[in-house]
Protein backbone atom coordinates (compact mmCIF):
# COMPACT_ATOMS: atom_id res chain seq x y z
CA UNK A 1 0.00 0.00 0.00
CA UNK A 2 3.05 2.38 0.93
CA UNK A 3 4.16 2.15 -2.65
CA UNK A 4 1.80 2.41 -4.35
CA UNK A 5 1.02 6.04 -2.52
CA UNK A 6 4.42 6.64 -2.85
CA UNK A 7 3.92 5.91 -6.81
CA UNK A 8 0.78 8.01 -6.66
CA UNK A 9 2.64 11.21 -5.53
CA UNK A 10 5.14 10.55 -7.82
CA UNK A 11 2.40 11.14 -11.09
CA UNK A 12 1.03 13.97 -8.80
CA UNK A 13 4.69 15.68 -8.98
CA UNK A 14 4.43 15.05 -12.61
CA UNK A 15 1.52 16.46 -13.63
CA UNK A 16 -0.51 13.06 -13.97
CA UNK A 17 -3.99 12.89 -12.94
CA UNK A 18 -3.26 10.70 -9.39
CA UNK A 19 -6.83 9.17 -8.74
CA UNK A 20 -6.86 7.41 -12.32
CA UNK A 21 -3.03 6.31 -11.68
CA UNK A 22 -3.96 4.60 -8.26
CA UNK A 23 -6.95 2.95 -10.03
CA UNK A 24 -5.31 1.89 -13.15
CA UNK A 25 -1.45 1.82 -12.39
CA UNK A 26 0.94 -1.72 -12.15
CA UNK A 27 3.65 0.35 -11.05
CA UNK A 28 5.74 -0.16 -7.83
CA UNK A 29 8.52 1.38 -6.41
CA UNK A 30 11.57 -0.82 -5.02
CA UNK A 31 15.18 -0.36 -4.40
CA UNK A 32 18.29 -1.10 -2.39
CA UNK A 33 20.29 1.52 -0.55
CA UNK A 34 24.09 0.55 0.27
CA UNK A 35 26.93 2.07 2.16
CA UNK A 36 30.61 0.77 2.52
CA UNK A 37 33.24 2.36 4.61
CA UNK A 38 36.76 1.35 5.13
CA UNK A 39 40.44 1.79 4.96
CA UNK A 40 42.63 0.73 1.93
CA UNK A 41 46.00 -0.48 1.73
CA UNK A 42 47.25 0.11 -2.09
CA UNK A 43 50.55 -1.83 -2.02
CA UNK A 44 54.25 0.39 -2.42
CA UNK A 45 54.01 3.73 -4.80
CA UNK A 46 50.14 4.64 -4.14
CA UNK A 47 48.72 6.13 -1.39
CA UNK A 48 46.36 4.65 1.35
CA UNK A 49 43.84 5.91 2.27
CA UNK A 50 39.53 5.78 3.89
CA UNK A 51 37.36 5.40 1.37
CA UNK A 52 33.30 5.68 1.25
CA UNK A 53 31.84 3.57 -1.27
CA UNK A 54 27.79 2.42 -2.36
CA UNK A 55 28.49 -1.21 -4.31
CA UNK A 56 25.99 -4.08 -3.67
CA UNK A 57 23.32 -3.06 -6.63
CA UNK A 58 22.28 0.27 -4.82
CA UNK A 59 19.29 1.44 -6.72
CA UNK A 60 15.59 2.83 -6.81
CA UNK A 61 13.78 1.19 -9.45
CA UNK A 62 9.75 1.75 -11.19
CA UNK A 63 8.58 -1.70 -12.92
CA UNK A 64 5.18 -2.30 -14.01
CA UNK A 65 3.29 -5.05 -16.28
CA UNK A 66 -0.10 -4.69 -18.50
CA UNK A 67 -2.00 -7.89 -18.80
CA UNK A 68 -2.96 -8.35 -22.59
CA UNK A 69 -4.77 -11.01 -23.01
CA UNK A 70 -4.19 -14.86 -23.63
CA UNK A 71 -1.03 -15.10 -21.53
CA UNK A 72 0.63 -12.27 -23.23
CA UNK A 73 2.03 -9.19 -21.26
CA UNK A 74 3.74 -5.84 -21.67
CA UNK A 75 6.00 -5.09 -19.18
CA UNK A 76 8.81 -2.34 -18.20
CA UNK A 77 11.42 -1.62 -15.75
CA UNK A 78 13.76 1.47 -15.30
CA UNK A 79 16.51 0.88 -12.07
CA UNK A 80 18.47 3.88 -11.36
CA UNK A 81 22.11 4.07 -9.44
CA UNK A 82 21.12 5.69 -6.01
CA UNK A 83 24.62 6.89 -4.51
CA UNK A 84 23.74 7.82 -0.98
CA UNK A 85 27.39 9.46 -0.46
CA UNK A 86 25.87 12.46 -3.04
CA UNK A 87 29.29 11.85 -5.29
CA UNK A 88 28.23 9.88 -8.10
CA UNK A 89 25.22 11.40 -10.45
CA UNK A 90 23.76 9.46 -13.00
CA UNK A 91 20.90 9.60 -15.92
CA UNK A 92 17.24 7.50 -15.20
CA UNK A 93 17.57 3.65 -16.67
CA UNK A 94 21.64 3.08 -15.88
CA UNK A 95 21.32 -0.16 -14.22
CA UNK A 96 18.84 -3.01 -15.57
CA UNK A 97 16.43 -1.31 -17.62
CA UNK A 98 14.02 -2.62 -20.39
CA UNK A 99 10.56 -3.08 -21.93
CA UNK A 100 9.66 -6.09 -23.42
CA UNK A 101 6.58 -9.18 -23.57
CA UNK A 102 6.39 -12.13 -21.94
CA UNK A 103 4.15 -15.05 -21.79
CA UNK A 104 4.52 -18.95 -22.75
CA UNK A 105 7.02 -18.49 -24.96
CA UNK A 106 9.02 -16.85 -22.91
CA UNK A 107 10.75 -13.26 -22.18
CA UNK A 108 11.37 -11.09 -25.16
CA UNK A 109 12.79 -7.48 -24.03
CA UNK A 110 15.11 -4.70 -25.08
CA UNK A 111 17.74 -2.16 -22.80
CA UNK A 112 20.22 -2.44 -20.85
CA UNK A 113 20.50 -5.74 -18.48
CA UNK A 114 23.17 -8.09 -17.52
CA UNK A 115 24.14 -10.25 -19.91
CA UNK A 116 23.54 -14.04 -20.33
CA UNK A 117 27.40 -14.93 -19.18
CA UNK A 118 27.03 -12.98 -16.01
CA UNK A 119 23.85 -14.41 -15.06
CA UNK A 120 25.51 -18.15 -15.74
CA UNK A 121 28.76 -17.27 -13.88
CA UNK A 122 25.98 -15.44 -10.70
CA UNK A 123 24.89 -18.90 -10.04
CA UNK A 124 28.45 -20.34 -8.77
CA UNK A 125 29.20 -16.72 -6.90
CA UNK A 126 29.35 -18.01 -3.93
CA UNK A 127 31.23 -16.23 -0.40
CA UNK A 128 31.97 -12.86 -1.91
CA UNK A 129 30.97 -9.92 0.36
CA UNK A 130 30.21 -8.18 -2.46
CA UNK A 131 31.42 -7.99 -6.38
CA UNK A 132 32.45 -4.31 -6.32
CA UNK A 133 34.00 -1.60 -3.88
CA UNK A 134 36.78 -2.30 -1.02
CA UNK A 135 35.63 -5.55 -0.40
CA UNK A 136 34.77 -6.40 -4.37
CA UNK A 137 36.20 -9.75 -4.97
CA UNK A 138 34.83 -9.92 -8.90
CA UNK A 139 37.87 -7.87 -10.54
CA UNK A 140 41.06 -10.62 -10.77
CA UNK A 141 38.69 -13.39 -11.67
CA UNK A 142 35.89 -11.65 -14.09
CA UNK A 143 37.40 -8.84 -15.05
CA UNK A 144 34.95 -6.46 -12.65
CA UNK A 145 31.26 -6.73 -12.56
CA UNK A 146 28.77 -3.84 -13.81
CA UNK A 147 27.64 -0.99 -16.52
CA UNK A 148 29.47 -1.93 -19.80
CA UNK A 149 29.12 0.05 -23.15
CA UNK A 150 30.44 -2.19 -26.54
CA UNK A 151 28.89 0.87 -28.84
CA UNK A 152 31.22 3.33 -27.64
CA UNK A 153 33.88 4.26 -30.45
CA UNK A 154 36.48 2.44 -27.86
CA UNK A 155 34.34 -0.54 -26.15
CA UNK A 156 34.38 -0.19 -22.22
CA UNK A 157 35.57 -2.79 -19.94
CA UNK A 158 37.59 -5.29 -22.95
CA UNK A 159 38.35 -7.93 -19.87
CA UNK A 160 35.00 -7.62 -18.27
CA UNK A 161 32.98 -10.65 -18.23
CA UNK A 162 30.16 -10.00 -15.69
CA UNK A 163 28.81 -7.22 -18.08
CA UNK A 164 25.49 -5.15 -17.53
CA UNK A 165 25.96 -4.29 -21.00
CA UNK A 166 23.27 -1.63 -22.88
CA UNK A 167 21.33 -1.83 -25.96
CA UNK A 168 20.33 -5.34 -25.60
CA UNK A 169 18.15 -7.48 -27.53
CA UNK A 170 17.15 -10.54 -25.48
CA UNK A 171 15.62 -13.43 -24.93
CA UNK A 172 14.70 -15.85 -22.17
CA UNK A 173 13.59 -19.51 -22.44
CA UNK A 174 10.67 -20.56 -20.24
CA UNK A 175 11.55 -22.63 -17.50
CA UNK A 176 11.56 -26.38 -17.83
CA UNK A 177 12.38 -28.56 -14.98
CA UNK A 178 14.73 -25.60 -13.68
CA UNK A 179 16.65 -25.53 -17.30
CA UNK A 180 16.38 -22.10 -18.83
CA UNK A 181 18.12 -20.71 -22.12
CA UNK A 182 19.46 -17.35 -22.29
CA UNK A 183 20.75 -15.50 -25.59
CA UNK A 184 21.21 -11.41 -26.25
CA UNK A 185 23.22 -9.37 -28.53
CA UNK A 186 24.01 -5.22 -28.39
CA UNK A 187 22.78 -3.08 -31.33
CA UNK A 188 25.60 -1.98 -33.61
CA UNK A 189 24.91 1.78 -32.69
CA UNK A 190 28.95 2.12 -33.54
CA UNK A 191 28.75 2.03 -36.77
CA UNK A 192 26.05 4.85 -37.31
CA UNK A 193 27.01 6.97 -34.32
CA UNK A 194 30.93 7.55 -36.13
CA UNK A 195 29.50 8.59 -39.31
CA UNK A 196 29.13 5.67 -41.86
CA UNK A 197 33.24 6.31 -42.50
CA UNK A 198 33.60 2.73 -42.94
CA UNK A 199 36.85 2.78 -40.54
CA UNK A 200 37.93 -0.51 -38.87
CA UNK A 201 36.05 -1.60 -35.69
CA UNK A 202 32.93 0.45 -36.72
CA UNK A 203 30.98 -2.59 -35.39
CA UNK A 204 31.49 -3.47 -31.87
CA UNK A 205 29.23 -5.48 -30.35
CA UNK A 206 28.28 -8.37 -27.84
CA UNK A 207 27.07 -11.58 -28.19
CA UNK A 208 25.76 -13.41 -25.13
CA UNK A 209 24.97 -17.23 -25.01
CA UNK A 210 23.77 -19.24 -21.40
CA UNK A 211 22.24 -22.27 -19.79
CA UNK A 212 20.96 -22.27 -16.65
CA UNK A 213 19.25 -25.10 -14.31
CA UNK A 214 18.00 -23.78 -11.00
CA UNK A 215 16.03 -26.13 -8.75
CA UNK A 216 15.98 -27.29 -4.97
CA UNK A 217 19.77 -27.25 -3.53
CA UNK A 218 21.56 -27.16 -6.77
CA UNK A 219 21.93 -24.39 -9.14
CA UNK A 220 24.75 -25.17 -12.41
CA UNK A 221 25.21 -22.37 -15.49
CA UNK A 222 27.23 -22.52 -18.69
CA UNK A 223 27.76 -19.35 -21.00
CA UNK A 224 29.81 -18.71 -23.66
CA UNK A 225 30.05 -14.46 -25.04
CA UNK A 226 31.97 -12.58 -27.83
CA UNK A 227 33.38 -9.13 -27.99
CA UNK A 228 33.45 -8.45 -31.66
CA UNK A 229 35.83 -5.58 -32.82
CA UNK A 230 36.52 -4.27 -29.36
CA UNK A 231 40.24 -2.83 -30.29
CA UNK A 232 40.61 0.83 -30.87
CA UNK A 233 38.97 2.71 -33.88
CA UNK A 234 40.55 3.18 -37.01
CA UNK A 235 42.78 0.56 -35.47
CA UNK A 236 43.68 -3.60 -36.37
CA UNK A 237 40.28 -5.60 -37.55
CA UNK A 238 38.91 -8.43 -35.80
CA UNK A 239 40.54 -7.39 -32.45
CA UNK A 240 37.69 -10.34 -31.05
CA UNK A 241 37.50 -11.03 -27.61
CA UNK A 242 35.59 -14.68 -26.53
CA UNK A 243 35.45 -16.68 -23.37
CA UNK A 244 33.52 -19.58 -22.17
CA UNK A 245 32.29 -20.12 -18.67
CA UNK A 246 30.58 -22.61 -16.25
CA UNK A 247 29.79 -22.24 -12.42
CA UNK A 248 27.86 -24.34 -10.21
CA UNK A 249 26.82 -24.12 -6.75
CA UNK A 250 25.11 -26.21 -3.74
CA UNK A 251 23.21 -26.11 -0.57
CA UNK A 252 23.69 -28.46 1.85
CA UNK A 253 21.13 -29.00 4.83
CA UNK A 254 19.80 -25.23 4.08
CA UNK A 255 22.87 -24.08 6.24
CA UNK A 256 25.95 -23.88 3.75
CA UNK A 257 26.28 -23.22 0.31
CA UNK A 258 29.35 -23.61 -1.53
CA UNK A 259 29.81 -22.26 -5.06
CA UNK A 260 32.53 -22.73 -7.65
CA UNK A 261 33.23 -20.77 -11.45
CA UNK A 262 35.90 -21.41 -14.02
CA UNK A 263 36.31 -18.79 -17.14
CA UNK A 264 38.29 -19.16 -19.86
CA UNK A 265 39.22 -16.19 -21.92
CA UNK A 266 40.73 -15.43 -25.17
CA UNK A 267 41.95 -11.41 -26.44
CA UNK A 268 42.91 -10.78 -30.15
CA UNK A 269 45.45 -7.54 -29.05
CA UNK A 270 46.97 -6.99 -32.42
CA UNK A 271 47.88 -8.72 -36.02
CA UNK A 272 48.32 -12.36 -35.53
CA UNK A 273 49.05 -11.62 -31.73
CA UNK A 274 46.78 -12.34 -28.46
CA UNK A 275 46.27 -13.68 -24.76
CA UNK A 276 44.93 -16.27 -23.23
CA UNK A 277 43.81 -16.25 -19.42
CA UNK A 278 41.70 -19.11 -17.12
CA UNK A 279 40.27 -17.93 -14.15
CA UNK A 280 38.47 -19.69 -11.32
CA UNK A 281 36.85 -19.40 -8.12
CA UNK A 282 35.90 -21.11 -4.93
CA UNK A 283 33.70 -19.93 -1.91
CA UNK A 284 31.24 -20.77 0.50
CA UNK A 285 28.54 -18.99 2.93
CA UNK A 286 27.34 -20.60 6.02
CA UNK A 287 24.54 -19.75 7.88
CA UNK A 288 25.72 -20.86 11.79
CA UNK A 289 22.33 -20.09 13.44
CA UNK A 290 19.85 -17.45 13.29
CA UNK A 291 20.97 -13.92 11.73
CA UNK A 292 24.95 -15.28 11.82
CA UNK A 293 26.42 -16.08 8.98
CA UNK A 294 30.03 -16.13 7.77
CA UNK A 295 31.24 -16.19 4.12
CA UNK A 296 34.87 -17.07 2.25
CA UNK A 297 35.99 -16.60 -0.98
CA UNK A 298 39.13 -17.20 -2.65
CA UNK A 299 39.65 -16.31 -6.08
CA UNK A 300 42.82 -17.20 -8.71
CA UNK A 301 43.41 -15.83 -12.19
CA UNK A 302 46.23 -17.77 -14.33
CA UNK A 303 49.60 -16.25 -16.30
CA UNK A 304 48.45 -14.66 -19.41
CA UNK A 305 49.78 -16.98 -22.14
CA UNK A 306 49.97 -16.15 -26.00
CA UNK A 307 52.42 -13.62 -27.52
CA UNK A 308 50.51 -10.82 -27.08
CA UNK A 309 52.41 -7.37 -25.98
CA UNK A 310 49.55 -5.41 -24.93
CA UNK A 311 48.38 -4.74 -21.41
CA UNK A 312 44.06 -5.84 -21.69
CA UNK A 313 42.46 -4.19 -18.50
CA UNK A 314 44.19 -5.92 -15.81
CA UNK A 315 45.53 -8.49 -17.82
CA UNK A 316 49.66 -8.25 -18.19
CA UNK A 317 51.34 -8.91 -21.98
CA UNK A 318 51.48 -12.67 -22.12
CA UNK A 319 54.38 -14.38 -20.24
CA UNK A 320 55.44 -15.63 -16.95
CA UNK A 321 54.54 -14.82 -13.51
CA UNK A 322 51.43 -12.69 -14.71
CA UNK A 323 48.34 -13.98 -12.72
CA UNK A 324 47.19 -13.42 -8.84
CA UNK A 325 45.28 -14.35 -6.22
CA UNK A 326 42.60 -12.92 -4.48
CA UNK A 327 40.75 -13.75 -0.94
CA UNK A 328 37.97 -12.32 1.42
CA UNK A 329 36.32 -12.94 4.64
CA UNK A 330 34.09 -12.05 6.57
CA UNK A 331 30.89 -11.82 8.79
CA UNK A 332 27.12 -10.92 8.14
CA UNK A 333 24.43 -10.23 10.60
CA UNK A 334 20.67 -9.96 9.28
CA UNK A 335 18.91 -7.68 11.30
CA UNK A 336 15.79 -8.91 8.84
CA UNK A 337 15.16 -9.96 5.45
CA UNK A 338 15.67 -6.17 4.33
CA UNK A 339 19.04 -5.08 6.34
CA UNK A 340 22.22 -6.61 7.03
CA UNK A 341 25.10 -5.33 8.55
CA UNK A 342 28.84 -7.09 7.26
CA UNK A 343 32.61 -6.26 7.61
CA UNK A 344 35.52 -8.34 6.20
CA UNK A 345 39.03 -7.77 4.74
CA UNK A 346 39.91 -8.37 1.03
CA UNK A 347 43.23 -9.29 -0.39
CA UNK A 348 44.67 -9.10 -4.03
CA UNK A 349 48.05 -11.25 -4.14
CA UNK A 350 49.56 -10.55 -7.80
CA UNK A 351 52.76 -12.93 -8.79
CA UNK A 352 55.41 -10.67 -9.69
CA UNK A 353 54.06 -9.32 -12.95
CA UNK A 354 50.49 -9.39 -12.39
CA UNK A 355 48.93 -6.08 -11.80
CA UNK A 356 45.83 -6.98 -10.69
CA UNK A 357 43.98 -4.25 -8.40
CA UNK A 358 41.51 -4.03 -6.02
CA UNK A 359 38.43 -2.07 -8.05
CA UNK A 360 38.83 1.20 -5.57
CA UNK A 361 42.90 1.67 -6.12
CA UNK A 362 43.81 4.31 -8.12
CA UNK A 363 46.43 2.04 -9.68
CA UNK A 364 49.53 -0.99 -8.52
CA UNK A 365 53.14 -1.51 -9.35
CA UNK A 366 53.99 -5.07 -11.06
CA UNK A 367 53.90 -7.52 -8.43
CA UNK A 368 52.21 -5.27 -5.57
CA UNK A 369 49.90 -6.63 -2.86
CA UNK A 370 46.21 -5.09 -2.01
CA UNK A 371 44.18 -5.11 1.17
CA UNK A 372 40.97 -3.79 2.57
CA UNK A 373 39.08 -3.94 5.35
CA UNK A 374 35.55 -2.47 5.79
CA UNK A 375 32.01 -2.43 6.91
CA UNK A 376 29.12 -2.52 4.38
CA UNK A 377 25.40 -1.61 5.32
CA UNK A 378 22.34 -2.96 2.78
CA UNK A 379 18.80 -1.65 3.21
CA UNK A 380 16.14 -3.01 0.88
CA UNK A 381 12.60 -1.81 0.43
Amino acid sequence: MQKKLIAVAVAGMLGAPAVALAQTSTVNIYGRITYEYGWLDSGRGFPDADYADNPGGSAIGFRGEEKLGGGLSAWFQCETSADVRGYDRVGLCSRNSAVGFKGGFGNIHFGRWDTPMKRALNQGSVGGLVETGLLGTSFVAWGGSGGSDATAAVPSNRDRWKRREVALNYYESPRFGGFQVLGAFSAGNDTIDNGGLGVTNDESRVWSLAGMYNAGPLKVGLGYEKHKQFGPLGGPRNLDDKAWGISAAYTFANRIEVGATYLDARYNTDVGRSTKRKSWTIGAEWNIAGPHTVLAFYGNAGDSKGNSLLTVGMIAPSGPDTGADDFSIGYRYNFSKRTWLQGGYHRTSNDRNGIYRNGNAAGVIAGQDQEAWAFHISHSF
